[in-house]
């Protein structure tokens, strides 16, 4: 597939987040690569980057086997995030700026280190400043939330939207803390950090050697997500969303009316 035919399908991926409606997946008409999706993927964030948004981390998906079974899936993934995803903890989320939006409950770290090298378990630590309970919105531009493993990493990985808590530097035993993810102060998903690759700190490992592997450095200062601990659940109007993590404390939002 040629450079102008992938910009193309970055544009059409690009114009159906902004404009909130869905499309039909990519691969059953233009066949391409894994390693294509993900330059599909750069194509669609340029754009995002050519209109303001700032870069400020990257994401890891499926990184447990919930996920891999919900999306019927068998690869780590990952995605980018700009600025524009970042929602203020506590407040309300527009349901109108979705079009089937999914909330999963995951940890953030924030980096205090660049990291341009792959790394080990025992560094990994070290290259990190903090970690927060945070809350992902997932929204595949797919219809019907379908599609295959290189069409969602073109579309970059479903990632639309993130709420992260308060951050803290004591995050050393991450590895197995209780998650409970609530609607309206009811349980909707219970797991565990250990349901992220073991260990969440492994996803700063894995996103090291992702980053390598695309030729990347990672500045201080961003963010990884560090991949979801349990399934994910759909969003609707009027919804008290909240996340505990053990050890890291509670991370919450509301919705707000879908347009």
């Amino acid at each position: 597939m040629s450079p102008a035919s992938l910009e193309q399908l970055a544009a059409r991926l690009d114009d159906a987040a902004r404009e909130r409606r869905e499309v039909d997946p990519l691969t059953p008409q233009h066949a391409f690569s894994l390693e294509q999706a993900y330059l599909i993927q750069r194509a669609s964030i340029a754009r995002r980057h050519a209109r303001g948004e700032r870069a400020v981390g990257i994401k890891l998906g499926f990184t447990s086997r919930a996920k891999m079974v919900q999306m019927g899936v068998d690869s780590l993934i990952w995605g980018l995030l700009t600025d524009a995803m970042l929602r203020e903890e506590g407040a309300a989320v527009d349901l109108g700026d979705f079009i089937h939006p999914r909330v999963e409950p995951e940890i953030c770290y924030l980096t205090r280190r660049p990291i341009d090298r792959p790394l080990t378990l025992l560094e990994a630590g070290s290259y990190l400043e903090a970690a927060a309970p945070a809350m992902e919105i997932i929204d595949s531009r797919y219809r019907n939330f379908k599609f295959t493993l290189e069409d969602v990493v073109a579309d970059n990985c479903s990632s639309s939207a993130l709420v992260v808590g308060a951050f803290t530097s004591d995050f050393a035993s991450l590895a197995n803390r209780g998650v409970a993810m609530r609607f309206d102060g009811q349980p909707v998903q219970l797991g565990s950090t250990g349901a992220i690759l073991g260990n969440p700190l492994r996803s700063v490992v894995q996103a090291s050697r992702l980053l390598a592997g695309s030729g990347l450095v990672l500045p201080a200062g961003s963010l990884i997500m560090a991949g979801a601990a349990t399934a994910a659940e759909a969003l609707r109007p009027g919804l008290h969303v909240s996340t505990d993590i053990g050890g890291l404390g509670r991370v919450e939002f509301f919705t707000g009316a879908a347009q």
